[in-house]
């Protein structure tokens, strides 16, 4: 994708066995880099980029890194990249910024593996710049960002041109995120961009011809999600959420969150949004990817009766659990309210399911299941 926008790169070929790794590195020539192919960062920490000086290095380091599991993700395929003389690590990315409704570049002369501690430590070494959408990054506005970002003026020139390309692949691939870490200066003088992470609008995908997402470079719990059409996304947490509607499940992330500073520090594990259709089946499909991470010690059922009225939530909560059955094995708490509270309400406890907690307030029911998942 860089490539086709005139980003300056380096050589790389895609291989999925050690043999085609070697045959590889034998092409490029010289030192070259294999790379884990996940869709995941931390690859270098994990163990998933080696550097090889012949092809015979290649094939080791490519049979070590396709036995790795990164972030729950299996290494299938290597990227077998060649190899650079590195002078100095940049960084650089532009993102949608959504709270301030606008685009965000990020820029820094001090690139590299630890970027998020930098970020973290010393903010002020990592520039932030505004960018406006309908203007976009031209060269003027690319020089200002390498200026903020610390890069001196002969460096400012260089990596300049490259930041406008690299706005290119931001607009016209409809991407939420381009980031180049590291943005590299040679030992000969040239700028590359020797890695990156690129995430993708869905809602634009109708305006490209790419190839999807293959099934196992999925987490394999929101590989299962997107099977049941559910909108989820996996956290690190231990409390399991399921609500009706985002802007619900995003407060939901956060009572639980406060909740769980009183207990033992325990986090959210995902967002899960079953939408306006809470039946049946879309409850134990949700419960069933839920239920499904080791991860998760509760689950918190949060549904505001509205469009579904909240006797069909019961229903659907009590025909989810007789469908899911002895794999149904972890403590829910759920709060009902809107529509239909008391007949939702009467179900559940008619129902008696050992299970399930009903309670009548949302920050009650987060404080409960923060309690049991840290139990």
């Amino acid at each position: 994708m860089f490539e086709a926008h005139g980003v300056p790169v380096l050589q790389g070929l895609v291989a999925d066995t050690p043999e085609e790794a070697a045959a590889a590195a034998a092409k490029i020539g010289g030192t070259v880099v294999v790379k884990a192919q996940v869709k995941a960062g931390g690859r270098g920490k994990a163990g998933g980029v080696k550097l090889a000086h012949n092809p015979e290095e290649a094939r080791a380091a490519a049979e070590s890194i396709l036995k790795l599991t990164i972030k729950d993700l299996p290494v299938n395929r290597v990227m077998i990249a060649q190899g650079a003389a590195i002078d100095k690590e940049y960084y650089f990315s532009v993102l949608l910024d959504r709270s301030n409704r606008t685009f965000l570049s990020l820029c820094s002369v001090e690139g590299g593996m630890e970027i998020e501690q930098l970020a973290e430590e010393r903010p002020d070494a990592l520039a932030k710049i505004a960018i406006d959408a309908i203007q976009g990054i031209d060269l003027a506005k690319a020089l200002e960002i390498a200026k903020a970002g610390g890069f001196s003026d002969d460096i400012a020139a260089k990596v300049a041109p490259v930041f406008v390309k690299l706005y290119d692949v931001f607009v016209k691939e409809d991407a939420t995120l381009v980031e180049v870490n590291p943005l590299i200066l040679s030992k000969d003088g040239e700028i590359i961009a020797l890695d990156g992470k690129v995430s993708l609008d869905d809602n634009a995908e109708f305006r490209h011809e790419r190839e999807t997402m293959e099934r196992d470079q999925l987490d394999p719990l929101e590989a299962k999600a997107k099977e049941a059409d559910l909108n989820y996304v996996k956290l690190d947490g231990e409390v399991g959420i399921i609500g009706n509607g985002a802007g619900l499940v995003m407060s939901t992330l956060d009572v639980v969150a406060y909740a769980g500073e009183k207990h033992g520090g325990v986090k959210p594990a995902n967002f899960l949004d079953i939408g306006g259709g809470a039946s049946a089946e879309v409850m134990a499909a949700g419960l069933d990817v839920i239920l499904g991470d080791p991860q998760v010690k509760s689950v918190f059922v949060n549904v505001f009766g509205g469009i579904t009225a909240c006797d069909a939530v019961a229903n659907g909560i009590v025909g989810a659990l007789a469908t899911l059955g002895s794999s149904a094995t972890k403590p829910l708490v759920v709060r009902l309210d809107g529509n239909n509270v008391i007949e939702g309400r009467k179900i559940l406890a008619d129902a008696n399911h050992p299970l399930v907690t009903v309670v009548d307030t949302m920050d009650e029911a987060a404080d409960k299941a923060a309690e049991l998942a840290n139990r």
